[in-house]
């Protein structure tokens, strides 16, 4: 049994829940803790109570900390990127990649720590002194989801606790191991008691009491749509900051002057790595009809050989589906695709694997328009669909016919298209040749529309979120 940390200690929940290994039934890879309401009101009143100190004290202290949580997640990446592999599906080689990411996040910000800085300058009035700083905010509510289960509580924790503010977090209820390992390296890296604290369980229960707790100063928030307008108009009642990272309908633009190689690489690792369960997946391929055949067959063709097994096994390039309910989700929308008259190209049939898993051929449609629901609604799947276009205008105006703006990507030899289309996508982050999904942990990360609110997630812009700025006037005597 693996037990919430509150105050800390390592606490018991309310019950628990097993971790299933997608990849493998049979796996289990422990039972984890769920905390109640009560436990969660343990957890913030010990941030509060935490916070005096913590937001006050020598700025080397936390500098320190965080470096060496980095230091331990990198030293342990092997084993940290099983884990993640284990209870998320992605690859092994993509777990080791997530946990060298979570690593390279803290040793960014314990550098953050440091490099805080704030202005001097003169007031209209004769001899007053204005001063502008940064102040943190408080408790800080993070919520999590399954699908990045170290690298997103980590891209929220560090600069939470860089910038000087107390966290209660909870993971996503299906994927807490990595959270929790993570929430054992700050405990031994010597994070002060009630600075930090996780509390795991269901979203109803435990991420419910979080956002409505009149203590929690900001709530930062990735996942559903649906969940996060809740989230939003709740904070909103108690007028609580607050941030949201939410879906993608991804365009991938691949135009006649593209090269050819390059696009279906794009397309390939954009649309199905991670088993397509990344909310900057390219779902959307919208194709010049002058390349469109040559692209479509190029990409079956890769398809085709990708290999798709349990996360753990040598040479697996698509693990699992994260579980039953994705998995079914998955089914749903090849059955409205087909509905709708598109035309399914290739895959999207169970497979059989050595271990029970949740294993999915990766699956193309072609023969598509943007009014279908496959275009319109977020899959979270090894799923795409080509839509075909005449021109650079068009394909503009369809990669940007969206409700969601998060990633968007064009293919082309045209300094032109790509300089165009850079300015004009409808998207907070825009890829010239390369896949819509895969950014840097020092920059920032958020969309437009219906993918993201608020201020922007890492790099030195996570300072808008997680501080408040305070201006100050002196009248030297």
């Amino acid at each position: 049994m693996q037990n919430n940390l509150i105050a800390g200690a390592w606490v018991e929940g309310s019950d628990s829940v097993d971790n299933i290994n997608p990849s493998d039934l049979d796996d289990v890879i422990d039972s984890y803790a769920r905390a109640d309401a009560a436990q969660v009101n343990e957890a913030v009143a010990a941030a509060k109570a935490a916070f005096p100190a913590w937001s006050t004290g020598p700025i080397q202290a936390r500098a320190t900390m965080l470096a060496a949580v980095a230091t331990e997640i990198m030293a342990r990446k092997e084993e940290l990127g099983e884990l993640l592999s284990r209870e998320e599906g992605k690859t092994r080689p993509e777990g080791i990649g997530e946990v060298m990411r979570a690593a390279q996040i803290f040793d960014f910000f314990a550098g953050e720590v440091v490099r805080q800085s704030g202005e001097k300058i003169a007031s209209v009035r004769p001899g007053i002194d204005v001063d502008i700083t940064r102040e943190p905010l408080g408790v800080i509510g993070l919520i999590t989801p399954w699908n990045f289960p170290i690298a997103i509580p980590a891209w929220k924790i560090a600069p939470a606790l860089a910038f000087a503010n107390c966290v209660v977090i909870k993971p996503a209820e299906i994927a807490p191991a990595s959270a929790h390992a993570l929430a054992g390296i700050i405990q031994r890296a010597g994070v002060p008691e009630g600075v930090f604290n996780l509390v795991m369980g269901k979203g109803s229960v435990v991420g419910e009491a979080l956002v409505n707790h009149p203590d929690v100063a900001a709530i930062s928030f990735t996942g559903s749509v649906e969940t996060g307008k809740r989230i939003a108009a709740n904070c909103a009642q108690r007028l609580a900051k607050v941030q949201l990272e939410m879906g993608g309908k991804n365009p991938l633009v691949v135009l006649d002057d593209a090269d050819l190689g390059t696009a279906v690489d794009c397309a390939l690792n954009g649309a199905f790595f991670s088993t397509g369960q990344r909310c900057t997946a390219s779902s959307r391929l919208v194709v010049q009809k002058g390349i469109h055949n040559a692209f479509v067959d190029a990409l079956v063709e890769r398809m085709q050989a990708l290999k798709v097994d349990n996360a753990l096994t040598e040479g697996t390039q698509m693990g699992p589906v994260v579980d039953q309910s994705q998995l079914d989700q998955d089914l749903k929308y090849l059955d409205v695709g087909r509905d709708e008259g598109a035309k399914l190209a290739w895959g999207g049939e169970r497979l059989n694997r050595a271990t029970q898993g949740f294993y999915l051929q990766p699956a193309l449609f072609t023969e598509t328009d943007n009014a279908m629901r496959i275009n319109r609604e977020e899959i979270f799947g090894p799923i795409a669909s080509v839509i075909a276009v005449d021109d650079y205008e068009q394909a503009l105006e369809v990669a940007n016919d969206t409700a969601f703006g998060l990633s968007s990507g064009i293919c082309t030899g045209s300094l032109k298209h790509a300089s165009h289309f850079k300015r004009h996508s409808q998207a907070g982050m825009v890829m010239v040749n390369l896949p819509t999904a895969g950014v840097d942990y020092h920059v920032p990360f958020g969309g437009r529309k219906g993918s993201s609110y608020g201020s922007r997630e890492q790099g030195r812009y996570a300072a808008e979120f997680y501080t408040t700025v305070k201006t100050g006037y002196t009248l030297p005597v």
